[in-house]
């Protein structure tokens, strides 16, 4: 199988010279194992690796954390650690006692449980990065930079990336983003997401939740994804799935905690009164969503009434990968107030809001522009806003107001 080159190794290289540990999050099959492991070959420093995925090991590391360490003695790479926090104290007596940059890498895909264990006993020791399905830039080459509406930046780029026409920016959303299949590892789509879900999600809310009737699990997923991009509604979500809003809440929960959707939150402050509370829901990779939604193909998909919250989906979750892949946080939003004024994605950053629309279109309007007027009275200052769509090459409407083609995300 073809390796993907990650645009984390740079970042991970580099926490590890200043953290004793580093522990990277995120979803199943999404590379965190075979990006490290491709590391440890680079490193060459005789790495250890262990998975806690062997039932062997994950009882030794929960019964006996001290025997295992023992076993398994820095530079180790441990995999799946969620499965025994238990280790955590111990690990973290052994970097206070030794203080050796890089000794523990650690991967894990169950995020916030998890967490809870980490900032307890490794607080201030451990690096968090957390790592998504590849990029479009991961995988056509592109280097690594977080999304901005600065214009010197797409003036570098817009000769540097190919241009993507609206039917193959489909076909990348189709497809999805799993480094499995689109290394080609595993040819048949169908196969792998329904392996996907039923190995891994499966079996990860189980462990969550104890137990759990699948068929409504999977009703309850394919009715989350039916409503990507859209308000988080937990009792339409609820009725679909036919179970109580309690487990549609904590199975909305779980999906987060499992690195399989994020939640986007309104933008607001004591200024703007009139704007909604409810944050929007998206998925890390639309091959998931067009899988469960059955969009047989891409064409399909494209002229689908979903194509609008498909793209959208797509470019806010590029834009997200972007972020981590750089190691940052990133300061989205969207606005939505009581008046219906809608703004698909606010960036926040340097003291500045800047608006993004996104929309399925080749010739955007410039009236398109005209809802961003909403955030003036917020007291951050307006920076360029953007309309993100499927145009063939970057344009401004004015200095304020770009055109940017989805693909250059």
């Amino acid at each position: 199988m073809k390796y993907i080159p990650r645009h984390m190794e740079n970042r991970i290289l580099e926490l590890s010279r200043s953290f004793s540990a580093i522990l990277l999050t995120g979803p199943r099959q999404a590379g965190k194992t075979t990006l490290l492991r491709e590391l440890v070959e680079k490193e060459n420093i005789g790495r250890r690796y262990v998975t806690l995925d062997d039932l062997t090991e994950r009882d030794l590391a929960k019964n006996d954390p001290v025997t295992f360490l023992q076993l398994h003695q820095p530079p180790v790479l441990i995999d799946e650690v969620q499965y025994a926090p238990e280790l955590f104290p111990y690990i973290k007596i052994y970097i206070d006692e030794h203080h050796n940059p890089g000794d523990f890498w650690m991967t894990g895909s169950q995020i916030f449980r998890m967490m809870r264990g980490v900032q307890e006993s490794l607080a201030g020791r451990v690096a968090l990065l957390h790592m998504s399905p590849l990029s479009q830039r991961e995988i056509i080459g592109a280097p690594c930079i977080p999304f901005t509406t600065e214009l010197d930046q797409f003036l570098s780029e817009q000769d540097k990336i190919i241009a993507v026409s609206t039917p193959e920016l489909f076909t990348r959303l189709w497809r999805g983003s799993m480094p499995g299949l689109v290394s080609g590892q595993v040819p048949d789509r169908n196969i792998f997401y329904s392996s996907y879900l039923s190995t891994y999600v499966e079996r990860d809310v189980r462990e969550l939740s104890g137990s759990v009737d699948a068929l409504k699990f999977n009703r309850f997923v394919t009715a989350v994804a039916a409503r990507c991009a859209q308000l988080l509604n937990y009792h339409a979500l609820a009725e679909d799935a036919d179970i109580d809003v309690l487990t549609s809440k904590a199975w909305v929960n779980i999906l987060e905690t499992l690195g399989i959707i994020f939640l986007l939150h309104p933008y607001s402050n004591n200024v703007l009164k009139r704007t909604i509370k409810t944050p929007k829901v998206y998925f890390y990779d639309t091959g998931l969503v067009c899988y469960l939604t059955r969009w047989s193909s891409p064409e399909v998909a494209e002229s689908g009434a979903m194509n609008g919250a498909l793209l959208e989906n797509f470019a806010v979750s590029e834009i997200v990968k972007g972020y981590q892949n750089a190691g940052l946080e990133p300061y989205l939003y969207f606005y939505r107030d009581h008046d219906a004024k809608e703004i698909d994605l606010i960036l926040e950053g340097n003291g500045k809001l800047c608006p993004l629309e996104i929309k399925k279109t080749a010739m955007p309007d410039k009236r398109l522009t005209r809802v961003f007027k909403v955030i003036d009275k917020s007291p951050l200052q307006l920076g360029t806003g953007a309309i993100l769509c499927t145009s063939e090459k970057f344009s401004a409407f004015d200095s304020n107001n770009l055109i940017v083609p989805i693909w250059m995300i």
